[in-house]
């Protein structure tokens, strides 16, 4: 018994917002500062994001995106034994983003959220997996969704508040689901490894404060935050060893998968990341330009973008590989 991965979709809201006008809306909201014209585009190679509706909120992008998920696979929401919504956005602290997201579906399962910044997806993934295994449940929704556009600070006073604040101009709102079953068949098909590590001494480096304990209140905190030189230091220490061991543990090397999924926030630094990893850029799926950085949304849009290019397909071996604040890294290794 193995659980397969047996669909996935995303749900991107239709507003695009271009880079050039991304650095437009910082100059019109600030008192002086203005970036350097096409600065962002040089540093990330991101030329737009796709951006939410103001009256729409992250239950409703995985809502969508779970709709589209059923239908494409012809399946009810009454077919669906246990929802997850994982996500780095959510509507409120209480409930849990899931019962919303339940509720617009109509959905009568157990729900839970499961959160970890751009690996949520990737660890409820693990957390599905498991509960399959253990025969608690045989089909399991996993969905995000990702509302980082609430968060970006468009008012800039200087240089140094900029470049803290540069990872929400980075970033794009986007609903994803997957559906994880209880395969039975013995064909080789289904999640064959799995793999997280953290260095969670590194968690100051990237923080979206408001809304917890520390800063309940405070209009301020609701913004990104990111020290991106010591996220850049913090993830090369951490370095690749877990991919390498997860190729290791089945005699395989990249050149057995169609597609290798990595988290993208910049196009610099995913080539950085492949050199070191030792992925060949013809295996990777690359979404940063068009669609920006969707957060923990990030893999699922790239599997179903190499879905829809003949990339990968059924029986095609896949790697999802998760890099995420806090700071953690994870792999999952799947034939479709």
């Amino acid at each position: 018994m193995t659980t397969l991965l047996a669909g996935a979709a995303v749900h991107l809201p239709g507003e695009l917002l271009t880079t050039a006008e991304t650095e437009a809306r910082i100059a019109a909201a600030s008192d002086g500062f203005v970036p350097r014209p096409g600065m962002i585009e040089r540093v990330t190679g991101i030329t737009q994001r796709h951006v939410m509706p103001d009256d729409a909120q992250a239950s409703d992008l995985a809502v969508a995106a779970v709709r589209k998920l059923l239908a494409d696979q012809g399946r009810r929401i009454e077919d669906v034994d246990l929802l997850i919504f994982a996500s780095a956005s959510q509507d409120m602290v209480e409930p849990a983003t899931a019962h919303i997201v339940a509720a617009g579906l109509g959905a009568r399962c157990p729900v839970m959220d499961v959160k970890n910044a751009c690996n949520s997806v990737l660890n409820a993934v693990q957390v599905a997996e498991a509960l399959i295994d253990a025969g608690q449940y045989a089909r399991v929704v996993v969905c995000s969704g990702e509302t980082p556009s609430r968060a970006t600070r468009w008012a800039i006073r200087d240089t140094a508040q900029f470049v803290e604040a540069f990872a929400g101009f980075t970033m794009c709102d986007a609903g994803a689901a997957l559906l994880l079953e209880r395969h039975d068949a013995g064909d080789g098909r289904g999640v064959f490894h799995r793999a997280f590590t953290a260095d969670s001494r590194h968690w100051e480096v990237g923080t979206l404060p408001a809304g917890g304990s520390a800063y309940p209140r405070d209009p301020d905190a609701g913004h990104f935050r990111l020290d991106g030189a010591r996220l850049r230091a913090a993830f090369e220490a951490l370095g690749p060893g877990l991919l390498h061991d997860a190729l290791d543990a089945h005699g395989l090397t990249w050149a057995d998968f169609a597609v290798v999924c990595v988290h993208q926030v910049a196009m610099p630094a995913l080539r950085v990341f492949a050199r070191g990893a030792g992925v060949p850029a013809d295996k990777l799926v690359v979404t940063l330009p068009e669609h920006g950085n969707a957060a923990s949304a990030t893999l699922p849009l790239q599997l179903v973008t190499a879905i829809e290019q003949g990339r990968a397909g059924p029986g095609d071996r896949v790697a999802l590989v998760g890099l995420a604040g806090g700071i953690s890294l994870g792999v999952v290794l799947v034939v479709l």
